[in-house]
């Protein structure tokens, strides 16, 4: 097949997200379809990944979008009812590109990565099939972040966002298609929209990177990963600190805890002292998952499939995670990754794993045969191949 995806990031460097799916799904699709890419870049550093990119793309276009743009885009639509989501992504030479790019290209299917990138499609009539692609059911992960609003704006702006993101959601119903990464978004946008026509398309594993080490890890070493700048990160690194650590301690006074990912900001810095490292940016993650004895994910704002739990299943490395991050796996607490919803539970799951090395090997083993299993990017990518084919019925 002749496939365009239309991304919202530029999807190089690969950590972490959106970056990371888009990335391996093509990595695996261009051995067998002829791809093209069109996507945002928003500063001058990101040019240079366009080589990167064309090992997999047999075209790469990149429209600069940078972030004052976006600011300006997002001030100008202040009284409008479109998301501040969508605005941020606004571009009239994105549209006019693309007026080009379909004009004198034959795609049999178009993969449209995130609701923000919806707006360049939902008024046009092509004939090639049009797939949107959500990493979440982004109007209930904006939910979820009300319920943590620290002051009356923020509660504000998040109601408006909300509402907004609701009623753009329901844009859905124009593609031939929608995915979701889990089955809990799935079931959400069904309820809440009506839409029927969506199916599950999970995030995977790179398997030949994250996978079971030989170096030991460190005692009682606790791991957190990801972009410490994004809300739900910044949100569970700081309550695993102030509520669930203290608990791990009065079990096992000499644990260590980690906070590993990239831009951490001041208020998840401030959580350093003897026993909390913060280590900013890692480029070999899958390093650093092998010094630890436990990996948690206290997440309690966000949805959709966790790739720091997939990660650390595929490095057999015992997960204990809330109900964020869990659900899109399908399966049941235990079987590879514990699922606890308050903090009492959740430091005696770790407290129960870091002192007993045969539940964590055992856990960590049946982590390794899920991921095997049902997560690798080889078995994602095909399943995307299926339902990108303009013959696929549900």
């Amino acid at each position: 097949m002749q496939i365009l995806f239309v991304a919202n990031r530029i999807p190089y460097p690969p950590y972490r997200g959106d970056k990371l799916k888009i990335y391996n799904l093509a990595k695996k699709l261009s051995k067998n379809h002829e791809l093209h890419l069109v996507t945002f870049v928003s500063n001058k550093d990101e040019w240079q990944y366009k080589s990167e990119l064309e090992k997999f793309y047999q075209t790469v276009t990149l429209i600069s979008q940078p972030k004052w743009k976006s600011y300006l885009s997002c001030i100008l639509g202040i009284f409008s009812k479109t998301p501040f989501q969508v605005l941020y992504f606004k571009n009239n030479k994105m549209g006019r590109k693309l007026d080009e790019i379909l004009s004198t290209n034959q795609f049999q299917a178009i993969h449209v990565q995130h609701l923000r990138m919806a707006q360049y499609f939902i008024k046009r009539k092509l004939t090639a099939r049009v797939i949107l692609d959500l990493p979440d059911a982004f109007s209930l992960y904006w939910n979820r972040r009300l319920t943590k609003a620290t002051s009356n704006l923020q509660r504000m702006f998040i109601k408006v966002e909300h509402q907004r993101l609701l009623d753009y959601e329901k844009h859905m119903r124009l593609f031939d298609l929608n995915l979701a990464c889990s089955k809990e978004d799935i079931s959400y946008l069904k309820s809440k929209h009506g839409i029927e026509h969506i199916e599950l398309l999970s995030n995977g594993v790179d398997i030949d990177t994250f996978k079971p080490s030989e170096i030991e890890p460190f005692t009682n070493r606790i791991l957190f990963t990801g972009n410490m700048d994004y809300a739900p990160n910044m949100d569970g690194a700081c309550y695993f600190v102030e509520e669930i650590l203290p608990l791990i301690e009065n079990e096992i006074p000499n644990v260590h805890f980690v906070i590993a990912g990239q831009r951490p900001v001041k208020k998840v810095l401030e959580l350093a002292r003897n026993n909390v490292e913060i280590t900013g940016f890692i480029p070999k993650l899958n390093e650093m998952y092998a010094t630890a004895s436990v990996v948690v994910s206290p997440l309690r704002i966000g949805a959709g499939t966790q790739n720091k739990v997939l990660e650390s299943m595929a490095m057999g490395i015992p997960v204990v995670c809330t109900e964020i991050g869990f659900e899109g796996l399908g399966v049941q607490s235990g079987n590879g990754v514990f699922k606890e919803t308050t903090p009492e539970d959740f430091a005696a799951q770790v407290v129960m794993l870091l002192k007993d090395e045969n539940l964590r090997s055992t856990t960590g083993k049946k982590a390794t045969e899920i991921i095997k299993n049902r997560f690798s990017w080889e078995q994602i990518a095909n399943q995307l191949a299926q339902y990108l084919n303009p013959n696929y019925e549900k």
